[in-house]
């Protein structure tokens, strides 16, 4: 992924704007309930957002071909905005710039300057075309075919396509869609305008959540593709071009998670100051604030400032960060899905009714861990790939990441984190020793304590050098305080889970785990826990 040039402050401060106007005035509270009631595709809604007048849809579009020019850092902070206002609509949005990106990064200029464009100045709504009734996530399970289609000559003029896709956002409304299919020289993107003869979407799916999303199957019945529309002019590229955004893509389902999770935390704060039980507001009572709401407020900061981190990299032009979109993908949005489930809790009876709206981001937040590869996908790849680097780089790549966790200034639990590295850098290599990493168990346990004490980096390395006022640094450091014990009990839990818990036992491990002291780091936490709870009050 090569990277993009960032957007002005200024436009990007119009287009949270123009979010917010969109909430107020159009995509209020009742509509909202209404969509999801109704589970129809409000097609004159998102017609209007993607219009002259609106057109968010800009935003995912490069300024050389009439797009706003964002970067990764821009979209993820507007992604988490829309995903606060509505899943629903996010997911329609968020589907257009997935449709989008076999032709951004696999299409010659010719099909970037034709079909992006178009996007840009017309405002199509955009397909992609990848899951399979069988192959889910494993796109490597491919079964719908691209035959090639000759001329008299002997030359390839196009192609036929049979298959079957499933769960297709925007597949029954799309203008334009990007379909995967499996022609003679590997898998391979295909550009498909509507209304081509054999594409034919089917029922819209009714869902358990983000209802007003359209969702639908896409049969794929002797679908004739000219060879133009093969995106990059060559076929077997398609693999390459998936993973090619996966790390950008999952980034954007975080910050679904992070602003779905959000929009709950922020209902079960703002009930908590007005509900009175037994003599005082609900915000005053640690049981209320200190399992309801810090710690999922926590989560959460801890979420974005690895979504930040990771949209830099984008920016910066790092390549190859699949692994990192998909810890982000996962650890977001469990934190938000965790928040939803909690804050239906915190409003009680009322948090169950559809009235107040929690029930309803609970709901919708849900498929953030199954779209886009499950959170069980992103375990598998977390671990894999990071054990491979892991071996490759002979402990380097954990090892640096400690080393700069020491340099940053006390306060913000860095050394224990840091701590939490160096063990995990050890565990590995005796994992390996073992013969553990046969157990796909074992593999989803590191995986859990890779993404926390990489999330747990993160977030220390946000809060050393934080000095905004909201939020305000002293709840900021006191949160990645929070985080980092945390991390060192994921770590020490799910350490001793896989040490002594496996045959072999690894007990050379059992120091090293030791060594995170985890009673010693648990001193401070309850003054910790009253700062976070103090600011989110406020």
């Amino acid at each position: 992924m090569t990277g993009q040039p960032k957007m002005d402050p200024e436009v990007l401060s119009m287009v949270l704007d123009t979010i917010g106007k969109l909430e107020k005035e159009r995509i209020t509270l009742p509509v909202r309930l209404e969509m999801d009631e109704k589970g129809d595709f409000p097609l004159d809604l998102i017609r209007f957002m993607l219009s002259p007048e609106i057109a968010l849809h800009l935003i995912f579009i490069p300024e050389q071909y009439g797009g706003l020019g964002a970067g990764a850092a821009e979209i993820a902070i507007v992604s988490e905005r829309m995903a606060k206002m509505d899943l629903a609509i996010a997911t329609s949005f968020l589907a257009i710039c997935l449709g989008m990106d076999p032709i951004r990064v696999g299409a010659n200029e010719e099909q970037r300057q034709k079909y992006i464009r178009k996007i840009a100045d017309e405002g199509l709504i955009v397909a992609y075309g990848v899951t399979e009734p069988e192959a889910g996530s494993n796109v490597q399970a491919l079964k719908t075919k691209a035959e090639r289609v000759l001329d008299e000559t002997g030359r390839v003029r196009g192609y036929r396509i049979n298959g079957q896709k499933q769960f297709i956002t925007n597949g029954g409304v799309a203008d334009l869609y990007t379909i995967l299919a499996d022609a003679p020289e590997g898998p391979s993107f295909f550009i498909v305008e509507p209304g081509a003869e054999g594409l034919k979407p089917g029922k819209h799916e009714d869902k358990h959540g983000i209802r007003a999303s359209d969702t639908c199957p896409l049969s794929l019945e002797d679908l004739y593709v000219p060879v133009e529309n093969l995106v990059g002019g060559a076929e077997g590229l398609g693999l390459k071009q998936a993973n090619q955004v996966f790390g950008y893509t999952r980034l954007m389902v975080a910050t679904f998670g992070l602003g779905g999770g959000m929009a709950a935390l922020e209902r079960a704060v703002a009930y908590s100051k007005t509900r009175v039980q037994f003599g005082s507001p609900l915000c005053e009572k640690q049981g209320y604030t200190h399992r309801l709401l810090v710690p999922n407020a926590v989560r959460l900061e801890a979420a974005r400032a690895y979504i930040e981190q990771t949209a830099k990299r984008i920016d910066s032009g790092d390549e190859d960060l699949q692994v990192e979109g998909s810890i982000a993908k996962y650890f977001a949005t469990e934190a938000g899905d965790a928040a939803a489930n909690d804050a239906i809790q915190a409003l009680g009876g009322y948090g169950y009714t559809r009235e107040y709206e929690v029930e309803k981001i609970k709901r919708d937040i849900k498929i953030t861990t199954i779209f886009e590869g499950t959170s069980e996908i992103q375990r598998n790849i977390i671990a894999m790939f990071r054990m491979r680097e892991t071996v490759r780089s002979k402990g380097e790549y954990y090892r640096k990441m400690a080393e700069l966790l020491d340099t940053l200034p006390a306060g913000c639990g860095s050394e224990m984190v840091a701590a939490a590295v160096r063990v995990i850098n050890e565990l590995i290599s005796k994992i390996r020793a073992a013969k553990l990493s046969k157990s796909q168990h074992v593999l989803f346990l590191l995986a859990d304590m890779m993404t926390w004490a990489e999330v747990g980096a993160a977030f220390c390395e946000k809060a050393s050098s934080y000095n905004e006022l909201r939020p305000d640094p002293e709840y900021m450091k006191a949160a990645a305080r929070l985080f980092a014990r945390e991390v060192v009990e994921k770590i020490f839990v799910e350490g001793l889970k896989i040490a002594c818990g496996c045959d072999p036992c690894i007990e050379k491990i059992i120091p090293q785990l030791e060594s995170l002291k985890p009673a010693k780091a648990m001193t401070g936490y309850l003054k910790d826990m009253d700062i976070a709870a103090d600011h989110l009050l406020r």
